[in-house]
């Protein structure tokens, strides 16, 4: 048989995110499976029948691994495909897009639609990771373009929610709303891996509605979350769903709930278990914190640790953008004008790395900045230029919080 079923066991795996017990369940220990995946051991029907069901996948397709040897076309895709999980692993995610795609067209040479679909949904991941949205976007688009995607729930659910976190991160707002809709109204699915999937399109179509300002229907979604958490939910699951609610509550200004879960997602959240959630996790709570005017150690220590770990997991330059953008909000709120002023002024030069909703933010805040320095028509060209970024990103409500302040300061300044 060679290594072909232990490589696509493996890869199969990998790409679940399961330990070797995990996939063995009750029936198998990790030792055994790590002896079908080295192929030390031949799989008997009863066993693949049993980790089909254990990976969600037909019957069928994994005996097609153990029949024969594999052609080099095959083995060159699965070595590609593990090359790509183990730089995801290590977040070399330049890396995994790479081999992802390169094990994708190999896949597609030999009509391997399974391994084509989840290496481009890999290489798609990886791209979003890296900061190249606009590539990632275009895979996704190939991917539900797919009649293997049209008919898969499972699939065309995983596919929206990464676009809508894709246009998400470039501020297209509407369309990572729709996205994000979309996911969603496929439903939870009966798999448990579904299931993980449709929470985190909920959590994605939450922070597309947040920016947005529609702030009733986001909180509406975050019920449906916090109805999802039980005692059996993993812990860094939870830890984001509470992360996410929390969020959209210092949004509303509902300080105390926002604190709460926060303060519950720093327990759950592991930076053992994800640096780079954990890193992002802390410039989140640190932003709504500052945002609604909290300034307190606990939300120094946020920031801290945001500018330590994104230094650690080597940020995009948009992330170190935002991380600096924290450090100005502090400047400011705690009145150190020159010292926020310095900072904003850095960011503005390279404003075009930020989506626009996020630059809008950083053009609010030098408005803010200026004007408490007395240097209203500085502050009147910062607020203008606010409001045209948050317009173009579709975040109106911030648009008017702009024109308000540009309109408080044009009479006299005019």
């Amino acid at each position: 048989m060679g290594s072909s079923f232990g490589d696509r066991l493996k890869q199969e795996r990998l790409a679940r995110h399961l330990t070797q017990g995990e996939l063995g369940g009750d029936l198998y220990s990790a030792s055994y499976i790590s002896l079908l995946e080295n192929a030390h051991r031949e799989p008997t029907v009863d066993i693949i029948l049993q980790l089909a069901r254990q990976l969600d996948l037909a019957p069928s397709s994994i005996t097609v691994w153990a029949e024969g040897a594999a052609t080099s076309k095959e083995s060159g895709s699965l070595r590609l495909s593990l090359y790509a999980q183990q730089c995801w692993d290590t977040r070399d995610y330049l890396g995994a897009a790479t081999n992802a795609q390169a094990a994708a067209e190999l896949a597609q040479s030999n009509k391997d639609l399974v391994t084509w679909w989840n290496m481009t949904f890999l290489a798609a991941n990886s791209l979003l990771r890296h900061g190249e949205e606009c590539q990632a976007v275009q895979l996704l688009q190939t991917l539900l373009e797919h009649p293997i995607t049209a008919d898969s729930d499972a699939l065309s659910l995983r596919a929206h929610q990464v676009i809508s976190a894709a246009s998400l991160a470039q501020g297209r707002l509407q369309e990572s709303i729709e996205h994000g809709t979309l996911a969603v109204s496929i439903g939870s699915g009966d798999s448990e891996e579904e299931f993980g999937a449709y929470l985190m399109a909920l959590q994605t179509l939450i922070g597309g509605l947040t920016e947005s300002g529609r702030l009733d229907e986001a909180w509406m979604h975050t019920q449906t979350l916090a109805d999802a958490v039980t005692d059996s939910t993993p812990a860094q699951m939870a830890g984001e769903i509470h992360w996410v609610i929390g969020n959209v509550a210092f949004i509303r200004a509902d300080i105390r709930t926002g604190l709460e879960h926060h303060a519950k997602a720093s327990r759950l959240l592991s930076p053992a278990s994800d640096l780079s959630r954990w890193a992002q996790f802390n410039k989140a709570t640190a932003w709504v914190r500052l945002m609604a005017g909290v300034v307190e150690p606990a939300t120094l220590q946020a920031i801290e640790r945001s500018e330590l770990a994104h230094s650690v997991v080597g940020a995009t330059l948009a992330e170190t953008l935002e991380v600096s953008m924290l450090r100005a909000r502090w400047h400011y709120l705690n009145n150190e004008l020159p010292a926020a002023l310095e900072l904003l002024e850095r960011i503005e030069k390279q404003k075009d790395e930020l989506a626009p909703h996020i630059a809008g933010d950083s053009a609010l805040l030098l408005g803010n900045a200026l004007q408490a320095a007395n240097r209203c028509p500085e502050a009147v060209a910062a607020y203008t230029d606010a409001r045209e970024r948050y317009t173009l990103a579709g975040a109106l409500d911030r648009a008017a919080v702009a024109q308000d302040f540009m309109t408080e300061l044009e009479p006299s300044h005019s």
